[in-house]
This record gives C-alpha cells, sequence and structure tokens, in this order.
C-alpha cells in the first residue's frame, strides 16, 4: 500500500495560530479526477477484478479498467439483463499530525457510486451512506491514531441495498458507474467550532444566518465582516453575541452599499465568521456569498432583486468522456463559459452537481435549478431526508442556486417537499419537474400550442425544465426562435430548459479496435455540444436567438443611412453598457479562384449605443463611409461588459446578380459559341468547354472542359414538381449560343446559354402560366411542399473541399437559420454524423443545406467546378449527411434528402425537436404555393464554371 506523506510545506499549515481558527484541510485524494492520488483498489466482478492493485482517486472505476460499462436503459431499451453487483475495495495508508490532538477530525467524500461503508483502523465509523451523487461525512476524532500512520477502508458498492436509490439513481436514462469519482478530504476543527452555516443574504445588505456550533461554550460571540471579492470597498464589521445554551443559533448583520449580485452583474463577497470566546478567535469560517433577494410569485413570475427574470437555460450532466462523472475546476469554467456564450443565464441538474461548478455559476454568473435526483423514480422518505439535508447543507450558500427541484419527471416523493425549508433559510421554491405543481408549471416538451389552462392559457408560471431536445442534429436550435418568441408573449413564461448541453460519450476503456467512444446510440447523444465540447450548428442558433441584443430585421439598400432598430433583452443592463464594432467586408474579385484573395476588411470602426433599458428598442446609427457601397457584406459585433462577445451579425450589401457578376471570371473571347442537336442530343460548345442536353429528359448528360469529363450530370431534375420537355428550340445570338427547353408541368422553360470564354449560364422559370401547368383555368394550389427545386447528379468520392460565399459555415435547416452569418467559408469535405462521430469529429459539417448560396468553388480534383448564383435565398445541397445505424426508441435522424448530390432548392424540410414537425412552429412546417394565370413564375439563375482556367 502507498502511504500518504505529509510534505513539510503542510507544517506551516499546523502551527499554533492557525490551527487554532481554521478548519485546516489535508486531501487523502486528488483534488479531481485529472489530478488525481494512487490509492489499492480491488473489484469484485468485470475486468480486472478479484485481485488487489491500484487505482487513482478520484475516478470512475470503469474508466480505470475495472468493472463493466452499464447503461441506465438496461431494462427498457437495450433489453438486458440486470448489470452485475460490482463492489470495490479501497485502502489508503495516511497521517494525521500530533497537533490534531484535542482537536475535531472529519473525512468528507464529496460523491461515491452508490453505497460507501467507511473502516478506519478496522473499525467501522458510521451508518453506511447510501445515494451516488451526495457530499456526506463522518466524526473519526476517536478512531484515529495522531501523529502516527492510520488506515483508511473504503467498501463502495455500485448498486445500492437500498431499493429505492436503485429506482432514483440507477434506472435511468445515463451512464451508471461505481467508485469514489469525487475527492475525499479531511478536516481538522477546534473543539469549539462552527459546524455549518446557512446564510440567507438580501439585496438590501442585511444578513441571516443559521449557525450549528459544536461544543457550546460561555462568553461566545460572533464577528462577522464581508469584504468584495472583486475590488475594494470597506466594511465594517459586526459582533454578534451568542446565546450559550442552544447549538443552533440565528445571527444577523446588515452592510450599506453592497452591490447586489445576478447572472449579468455577479458581485461576490468574501463572508468571514470569527467564532469569538472571552474576545480571543478560537474559530474562523469564510463563505462565499451574493447579496440578491428572490421572490416567488405565483400567477406572476420569479423575481431577482425586484426585477422578473426570465431563464434562458440548459441542462448538463457533470461528464467527461475520461473521468465518467468525475471531472474538474478547469472543466466546470470551460462550460459555464460555454453556456454564457450561447447567451445563457442559466442551467438546470438531475442531481446536485460538483461543487466547483456551482462556485463557477456563482463568480460568472448563472441561475441554478439544484436537484434531487430522482429520475422518474423517487427516494423513500427516510433517504430522502437524509439526501436533502446533505444536497442542501453543503450548496445552500451559493447564490447561483435559485430553486430546488425534486426529483424529475414523476421521481418526486410527496412526503419531502416541506423538508428543503428545514435547511434553507432562504425559502427557496420547490417544483416537481415536468409537472404543474403549487403554482409552477415545468411541462416537459411542450408544444407550440399548448394550452387547455396551461402556458399562455393558465394562471401558472409556466417554465419547461426541459424542452427542445437535441438528439443527434435534432432539436436545440431547430424551431427554437418560434417556440420562444410564441411564448414570449405571455407574462406569466419565465423561461425554459433545453436537453441537453453536450453528448454523454464515454471512453471504453474495455475496447479494442478502431472506435473508443460510447453514447450507447441516441440514448446519450443529445447534446449541443461533442462529449469533447466539440460546437454544433445550434450552439450559434442559440447564441442569436438569445442575444441580450436583438436587431429587427432590415435590408440593407441603396437607401441604407446606418441606422438599425436594436431591442435591450438584458435582465438588468443598460444598453449602453455594451461595446459594439462594425467592419465592412470586400470580397476580392478572384475569391472563388484564388485562396489568398477571399476578403479583406474595406472600412471599420465603433458605433455608439443609446441609453436603453430592459426591454427599450431605440435607433442605432453607424457611420456610412462614402465608399460604404464598394463592400460586399458588413459585420457587426456586440461586446458585454465583461468583453465577452455577445454575437456577430452579417447582412448582404448587394442583391446576388451583383455577386456573380463581379466574381465568375470572364475572358475576351473572339470565337463564338456553338450550339447543335443530333438525334437526342444537343451540345453547346465553346472554346474550353462543351455540355451535351438529353433532349428527351432535358438533363445534362455530358461536361468536357479541354481534357476534363466533369460527372456533373442527370440533372436539373426538379424537386417538389414534376416536369415533361414539351420542345427544345436553338438559336444564335450574337457570340452566345442558346438552348431553350419548354416543359409540361411544375417547369415552364430552362434557357442554357453557352458563353465564348466557357461560361455556361442557366435560367429556370417555375410556376408560370397556371392553367397551362395545371390543367385549370384559374389559380393554382399545392400545400406541404418542404423541398423545391432541382438537383443533379456528383460523385462524392474525390470531392476535397468547397469555398462557399453565402450564411455558413454550418449547414442548416428550414427551421433552423439563425447562427449563419455571410461570409466566405473554406470548409473541408468530411463524413461528420452529429451525435454518432465521436472518434471523428469535425465541425462544421460538410454535407447537408446551407442557406443564401451566393457562390461555390468545388474542390474534387480533375472533377473541380465553380457554380454562382444570380437569386437571392437560395439554397445549396450539398451531397446527403449519412445515417445513424444505432439508434433506438424511434430516432428520427433527419428529414429524407431529395434525389442526387447537388442542388439549388428554394425550399427545404424543417428539422424535428422531440416532436413531430406538425407540432413544432410556423417556421417548421411545409410550406405551398399559389400560383395564378398572369405570374411571371419563380425564377433561378445560375452560373457554372467548367473551365480549367481559374482566373488567378
Amino acid at each position: 500500500m502507498k502511504k500518504l506523506l505529509l510534505l513539510s510545506t503542510l507544517a506551516v499549515l499546523f502551527s499554533t495560530k492557525i490551527f487554532a481558527q481554521k478548519a485546516d484541510k489535508i486531501w487523502l485524494s486528488g483534488t479531481d479526477f485529472e489530478h488525481p492520488k494512487t490509492w489499492d483498489f480491488k473489484v469484485s466482478a468485470g475486468n480486472n477484478s478479484g485481485a488487489w492493485s491500484t487505482i487513482e482517486v478520484p475516478s470512475q472505476w470503469e474508466l480505470q479498467g475495472f468493472g463493466e460499462y452499464t447503461y441506465g436503459r438496461w431494462y427498457k431499451e437495450l433489453e438486458q439483463d440486470e448489470p452485475s453487483k460490482e463492489e470495490g475495495l479501497y485502502k489508503l495508508n495516511f497521517e494525521v499530525p500530533a497537533d490534531a490532538k484535542g482537536k475535531v477530525v472529519t473525512i468528507h467524500f464529496g460523491g461515491v457510486m452508490t453505497d460507501t461503508e467507511v473502516n478506519v483502523n478496522g473499525e467501522v465509523v458510521g451508518p453506511k451512506h447510501h445515494g451516488g451523487f451526495y457530499e456526506f461525512e463522518y466524526d473519526i476524532t476517536d478512531y484515529l491514531k495522531v501523529g502516527s500512520e492510520n488506515l483508511l477502508e473504503v467498501h463502495v458498492w455500485k448498486h445500492s441495498e437500498n431499493g429505492s436509490v436503485n429506482n432514483a439513481e440507477r434506472k435511468a436514462d445515463w451512464w451508471l458507474f461505481g467508485g469514489i469519482y469525487r475527492p475525499v478530504w479531511l478536516e481538522i476543527k477546534p473543539k469549539t467550532h462552527i459546524d455549518h452555516i446557512a446564510v440567507d443574504a438580501k439585496m438590501d445588505g442585511s444578513l441571516k444566518a443559521q449557525l450549528d456550533i459544536e461544543n457550546l461554550s460561555n462568553n461566545l460571540e460572533v464577528v462577522a465582516s464581508i469584504t468584495p471579492l472583486i475590488g475594494e470597498a470597506d466594511f465594517e464589521s459586526q459582533t454578534i453575541q451568542l446565546d450559550s445554551k442552544n447549538k443552533e443559533q440565528i445571527i444577523e448583520a446588515k452592510w450599506k452599499g453592497v452591490k447586489t449580485w445576478d447572472p449579468e452583474n455577479p458581485n461576490l463577497y468574501t463572508l468571514t465568521l470569527q467564532l469569538q470566546e472571552n474576545g480571543k478567535t478560537i474559530h474562523e469560517i469564510s463563505e462565499r456569498i451574493g447579496f440578491r433577494t428572490l421572490d416567488f410569485r405565483k400567477r406572476d413570475g420569479i423575481y431577482l432583486n425586484g426585477t422578473k427574470i426570465v431563464m434562458k437555460g440548459i441542462n448538463r450532466h457533470s461528464f467527461w468522456p475520461e473521468g465518467g462523472r468525475s471531472t474538474s475546476k478547469r472543466i466546470s469554467v470551460m462550460d459555464v463559459n460555454l453556456i454564457k456564450d450561447m447567451n445563457m443565464n442559466a442551467v438546470r441538474f438531475h442531481y446536485p452537481p460538483d461543487d466547483h461548478f456551482l462556485a463557477v455559476c456563482d463568480s460568472l454568473g448563472l441561475f441554478v435549478l439544484d436537484e434531487l435526483a430522482g429520475w422518474q423514480n423517487p427516494y423513500d422518505t427516510e433517504t430522502g431526508e437524509q439526501l436533502i439535508k446533505e444536497m442542501i447543507d453543503r450548496d445552500v450558500n451559493h447564490p447561483s442556486v435559485i430553486i430546488w427541484d425534486q426529483g424529475n419527471e414523476g421521481g418526486w416523493n410527496y412526503e419531502l417537499d416541506d423538508d428543503f425549508a428545514k435547511h434553507d433559510p432562504q425559502n427557496r421554491i420547490v417544483i416537481h419537474p415536468w409537472s404543474d405543481f403549487n403554482g409552477w408549471d415545468t411541462h416537459h416538451y411542450p408544444t407550440y400550442l399548448t394550452g387547455v389552462h396551461r402556458f399562455g392559457s393558465g394562471e401558472n408560471v409556466f417554465f419547461p425544465t426541459e424542452f427542445m431536445h437535441g438528439t443527434y442534429d435534432n432539436g436545440i436550435g431547430a424551431g427554437l426562435k418560434d417556440f420562444w418568441e410564441h411564448y414570449s408573449e405571455s407574462p406569466l413564461f419565465a423561461g425554459g430548459f433545453m436537453w441537453v448541453y453536450s453528448d454523454e460519450a464515454v471512453l471504453r476503456t474495455d475496447w479494442t479496435g478502431d472506435e473508443k467512444f460510447d453514447s450507447k446510440g441516441n440514448l446519450a447523444s443529445d447534446g449541443v455540444l461533442g462529449p469533447h465540447r466539440e460546437k454544433e450548428g445550434s450552439f450559434y442558433t442559440v447564441k442569436e436567438v438569445w442575444a441580450p441584443v436583438q436587431f429587427k430585421p432590415k435590408a440593407i439598400t441603396e437607401t441604407f443611412d446606418g441606422s438599425f432598430l436594436v431591442t435591450n433583452d438584458y435582465l438588468f443592463t443598460n444598453l449602453n453598457t455594451v461595446t459594439m464594432k462594425y467592419r465592412v467586408m470586400e470580397a476580392g474579385k478572384n475569391a472563388m479562384y484564388n485562396p489568398e484573395t477571399k476578403a479583406t476588411i474595406l472600412t471599420s470602426g465603433s458605433i455608439d449605443l443609446p441609453d436603453a433599458v430592459p426591454g427599450e428598442t431605440r435607433v442605432l446609427n453607424m457611420p456610412v463611409a462614402d465608399d460604404f457601397f464598394k463592400g460586399d457584406w458588413l459585420e457587426i459585433t456586440a461586446t458585454d461588459q465583461h468583453d465577452r462577445e455577445i454575437y456577430t451579425w452579417t447582412w448582404p450589401i448587394h442583391k446576388a446578380d451583383y455577386f456573380a457578376n463581379k466574381l465568375i471570371y470572364q475572358a475576351e473571347v473572339n470565337k463564338a459559341a456553338k450550339v447543335a442537336q443530333d438525334d437526342d442530343v444537343v451540345t453547346l460548345k465553346s472554346k474550353e468547354v462543351r455540355l451535351q442536353l438529353n433532349t428527351k429528359t432535358g438533363y445534362i448528360t455530358q461536361i468536357n472542359s479541354k481534357k476534363r469529363s466533369i460527372p456533373f450530370v442527370n440533372g436539373p431534375k426538379p424537386i417538389g414538381m414534376k416536369a415533361e420537355v414539351e420542345k427544345v428550340t436553338l438559336t444564335q445570338e450574337g457570340q452566345n449560343a442558346i438552348c431553350r427547353i419548354d416543359y409540361n408541368g411544375g417547369i415552364d422553360h430552362i434557357t442554357w446559354t453557352m458563353y465564348p470564354d466557357g461560361r455556361v449560364h442557366m435560367e429556370l422559370i417555375a410556376l408560370k402560366n397556371a392553367g397551362r401547368n395545371s390543367g385549370f383555368d384559374g389559380a393554382f394550389y399545392e400545400g406541404d411542399i418542404d423541398k423545391f427545386g432541382i438537383t443533379f447528379d456528383f460523385p462524392e468520392e474525390g470531392v476535397e473541399a468547397i469555398t462557399l460565399f453565402g450564411r455558413g459555415p454550418y449547414h442548416t435547416w428550414r427551421n433552423r437559420l439563425q447562427g449563419i452569418e455571410y461570409g466566405i467559408w473554406e470548409k473541408e469535405y468530411n463524413t461528420t454524423i452529429t451525435g454518432a462521430s465521436f472518434d471523428n469529429l469535425v465541425y462544421p459539417e460538410f454535407k447537408g443545406y446551407y442557406a443564401n448560396f451566393l457562390a461555390g468553388n468545388l474542390q474534387a480534383g480533375e472533377n473541380s467546378f465553380k457554380v454562382f448564383s444570380e437569386s437571392d435565398k437560395l439554397f445549396l445541397r450539398l451531397f446527403t449527411p449519412d445515417e445513424v445505424q444505432n439508434g433506438f426508441r424511434g430516432s428520427h435522424f433527419q428529414p429524407s434528402f431529395p434525389d442526387g448530390n447537388i442542388s439549388f432548392m428554394y425550399e427545404i424540410p424543417g428539422q424535428r425537436a422531440f416532436k413531430p414537425l406538425s407540432q413544432q412552429g410556423p417556421s417548421s412546417q411545409p410550406s405551398n404555393i399559389r400560383i395564378k394565370s398572369g405570374d411571371d413564375g419563380i425564377s433561378m439563375k445560375l452560373w457554372f464554371d467548367f473551365r480549367e482556367d481559374r482566373g488567378e
């Protein structure tokens, strides 16, 4: 066995003065799974079982190569037998310094899965602990050999002997682990000490605290002082006399001039309490606190510091692929920053998270819903009472924690509802997530039209604690704008929490081969981020939809004067605290041909923001330089008072035909293009390019450019309509060769023009002359259109990349058009399947739909070509993302894609958000078309460049 050696530096901590005043902390384990210590270990079953070895602590033993991996849906979708009941035995030798004699020594476990029995020097130190998500402790003073070596033995059962604990924690839609996964430490305190403090610090600077004092003596008093974590301010300390008869004491104090805590201004203070006896400090304790007042008003809303709040939240698990539920402060800081980067202000858990995560929520600013575990099944009353106390005792002083959840989706025990207030002087509300309970409606996965005395037509404050389910690429961002705008119409709406933060793919230490990470198909791949926090497209959708600065829609035209209407969507912050900068970007003329000439900044500068309180809309004005219209698109970036980017918005300065004319390479060629027909083949020919069309189908059958044959064929095939060739007309207009194909059906005609320099222009007119095309004399109507356009075949093999000008860089859906912006994007080919490609997860994805397509250079070796759009609001379809092969419970990975491989479309489908599209908002619904006689029809104009000359 390894001995825990006391480093010489620890001796300083045990000097008489400090030891007498503060509780000393000695780490028996590492501080987190990234900084572990080694203990002796043996597991009873599974991998590497039956023999003593060593293990890192803290950790999940599966991630260390022991036992068996188990997913909590073993009894349902997975249809597996009950998992083995593994037991783990831990041993550690440790020393306690001699000057701990006469003091109180407690051992603390941050979290152990799932039942725990603790032995010190061969004796059991207390009752077995049940429950894997809670911090617990034992007083081991009487079991220790002070000043010499001690033996710690910890017996851990992966599955509980308590059936309600197994039902609440281990029959759940998450990974099940075993082991000591959070830190273990000793605390050494003077005999008379403050054992626990629960604080209620109000916005007016008043403070009320409940103290538990061990070994009371006469003439005790507490000196309370506060110090701001940031900045300098002097606050007088206050002395409070204590009652010498009661272990539980209540103290009160008040300071003037404190700054309040809220998620936009997370002001924190260190509260120091000195326990004094006859004027001498015998113990000192410090807590980080925030002054803020919570007010829960039924039939109204949730108020913080007098302001009604709206929670923009997400659910999160404590999870890391290489650690399971054993995480670190580094991961907590990263995760809170990513949540804040999405412009969220709230987070919810299914169990108490790591304490360091809550500390980061305090300091960076997030509302937290802290939950007693119970995934569809509750704890029994006796166990629940103990675990509620442990949860609240640890978390009660975090200003970020604003609500207690009891269980999830049926996992509540009504007998436990009153227990929370016994330990919480702030009297936070208790909710039952997914239920309409006690004035708080947390209905899960509401439809867009949720009603019948719920949501807008109900009386209870509405904040769904789960919505916008993110399986694979589903949900999270798809339809969010519709849901959010609709729900926000109700004054009873208090926000919501999307499911879920990250894909929970775990490292399989028991797997060999190329695959390393396992999410059990779609059971654990619900995140807006990948397992290592890779950003999916919906990350940016949420970032835009939930931005605290909102621009009213505006198109830039020749009359643009630099003005925009903006709304302050903060809760507590004035718009004038935001920094805003603009850039006018100019695309290089050869941007689609030469990678060195993409775009440059034409002009840039700052925008002064007006004074606007939360909820107000104001006009802002940016400078418009004389050469503004030389630019191609405008970027405006907003940054908050903490230097965090809010979002970057973009607007095109010109229309698509301007960009096509600017960007396509044009050469002077004296030899005219020609057109000819031979049987069923029409040939359009220039000096460099030959294009052949089949007169029966109207499809391209062959494209040649000098020695190349480019396999861009079998199109334009109509999508969402039918068309049959009626006649073919060949003409010569100057040096240009023209083939016009007239159709019966949805397409009226397509005109192909070959230019002498090899450029090919296609002009399509669809849905014109409704009488001729539809068989009716009047109007023509077609409903439920989710795909409309044209498509071509092109081999995916050999494709290397695309230079894309339009909105990107992520692919999109009809109901997820936020979070993508104008730019010239370099995208390398990849086969990423969102929620599945964990061993080769490359973002942004390559394949899919792209909005507002303007130009593209598809790089595919000898098959490379370029295309330019003269039509605004055109979608590019770039191949078909691969389907997931291992989904469960009727997974809906993606809508069907049209035939072909490369398509140009005016309508694309929406993506599901857990519910069917019919239960989502307007942007998720298919569209319809109504054509009347006399309409010009729908135009689509494209330029194709199949030439070898790249125009550098």
